[in-house]
């Protein structure tokens, strides 16, 4: 699949499943007009993230899973490095800066992905639940996800008044006063079921994202 062959979408997907991943959305690359901020000759970008049902349990027996810091970087780095590898591609991740790439950004310009009420991304599938592992810098022009209708606009948007500290609203995230209520015993329920923002959501709700990943990461968010 790598060089000038077509690649194949549902191939791909297949190899991704067998990791717990899966394509999010992807976008064209104006290779012609020399745009910035990707490898030489990208022509297409995929955005992977966990794929559920699955993800947390395949992810917790990999050999990254030693109880060294930054587990979750450093397997995502060793899978979707070989898998680029194997695509004659490049990977490009999330983490790892400065400097940062443009994720939000990028994963707007999928049409699958779209800015919530509390700014927060939404993903057509994944609700407020979605995160990225890394992506892909294709050479080849590649059949993409199609757009997704945003759900937020039929929704009645829970989302805004979800947060029990008041730190994530329409004007954005307060990222102190998150902590500040985490510290509190009141603050148990996010930091062991997952941010109440984020379960919030209708989208959310119908993803199997399991409580102990979301219990997982919000420990690495208030360390």
């Amino acid at each position: 699949m790598a060089g000038q062959k077509t690649l194949s979408l549902p191939a791909l997907a297949d190899r991704l499943a067998e990791e717990r991943l899966e394509v999010l959305g992807g976008f064209a690359v104006a290779v012609a007009e020399g745009e910035a901020g990707f490898p030489a000759g990208t022509r297409t970008l995929l955005m992977l993230g966990p794929k559920e049902p699955g993800f947390w349990a395949h992810l917790t027996v990999q050999p990254e899973w030693d109880g060294q810091p930054d587990p979750v970087d450093r397997w995502s780095r060793r899978v979707i490095g070989r898998i680029a590898c194997d695509l004659g591609a490049k990977a490009l991740f999330p983490f790892g800066g400065p400097p940062w790439h443009p994720y939000y950004q990028w994963a707007l310009r999928t049409g699958r992905v779209w800015e919530s009420p509390v700014r927060l991304l939404v993903h057509a599938g994944q609700g407020l639940m979605v995160s990225f592992r890394g992506a892909l810098a294709l050479k080849e022009a590649v059949d993409l996800p199609p757009p997704a209708a945003k759900s937020c606009e039929t929704c009645d948007a829970p989302c805004l008044t979800a947060c029990p500290a008041g730190a994530i609203t329409a004007a954005g995230y307060d990222v102190p006063a998150c902590h500040a209520f985490l510290d509190r015993p009141e603050g148990a329920e996010c930091l062991t079921g997952g941010c109440l923002v984020r379960r919030a959501c209708p989208v959310s709700q119908s993803y199997a994202r399991l409580p102990e990943q979301s219990a997982y990461h919000m420990g690495q968010f208030h360390r």
